[in-house]
């Protein structure tokens, strides 16, 4: 039994029969790390912008001006007494003499009021219902000489910007009245038009009652 118990515990010695040797890992990021010390650095500091040597930083430093030197020159004396609303010779305020009204003030404009069923929506209507509003069958090379001749409120004809209109359905609809834009009538219109209110666009409002272009007179 002890001789038992004896070659149990001991146990036999294992010769190594294998004759390949352990392989063996070698890291690599020795030799990766081998570069610049920057890389090694654990340094999150950012780099110099603009770099050392750059360009920029061998220009000239702009000089910084003091207070002193930004603040505007003393006001002159002259200008220690002065009387509100009372102009200064050589200040900023506005001359005396075009602070008056002018002698003859130009008359206001004024709208009238249209009769029911002539707002401007209703025009837009009656434009796009078909309605024949220029009277002539195509349209028409006109002289000052043939413009003139229609001037009626029956027939009235004006031109603005170079091309003619048949104004006479207009008339009952112009927000200013039918006594203003017969001004215009067997005339050129262009030019009292553009003081008057300049921002209308007359070509978008008159397209449907252009009769022709205005044109010089044939030469006898």
């Amino acid at each position: 039994m002890a001789s038992y118990l004896r070659s149990w515990l001991t146990l036999p010695t294992v010769a190594s029969t294998s004759s390949e040797a352990i392989p063996t890992f070698q890291s690599s990021l020795e030799d990766e790390d081998e570069g610049s010390d920057t890389e090694r650095e654990d340094n999150d500091a950012p780099p110099a912008f603009p770099s050392l040597n750059s360009a920029q930083r061998m220009q000239s430093i702009p000089t910084i001006l003091t207070d002193s030197q930004l603040m505007p020159p003393p006001p002159d004396p002259k200008f220690r007494n002065r009387t509100i609303g009372v102009a200064t010779p050589g200040g900023l305020a506005v001359p005396p003499t075009t602070t008056k009204p002018p002698v003859n003030p130009r008359k206001k404009r004024e709208k009238v009021a249209l009769a029911p069923g002539h707002s401007p929506l209703d025009w837009a209507a009656l434009k796009s219902s078909g309605k024949d509003l220029r009277g002539v069958d195509s349209l028409m090379r006109i002289p000052p000489s043939v413009l003139k001749v229609h001037n009626t409120r029956e027939d009235a004809w004006s031109a603005f910007n170079g091309k003619v209109y048949n104004i006479t359905a207009y008339l009952l609809f112009h927000p200013g009245g039918e006594k203003e834009l017969m001004r215009v009538a067997g005339r050129d219109g262009t030019k009292l038009f553009a003081l008057t209110h300049a921002w209308v666009n007359v070509d978008f409002m008159l397209d449907s009652c252009m009769v022709g272009f205005l044109v010089s007179e044939p030469s006898s």
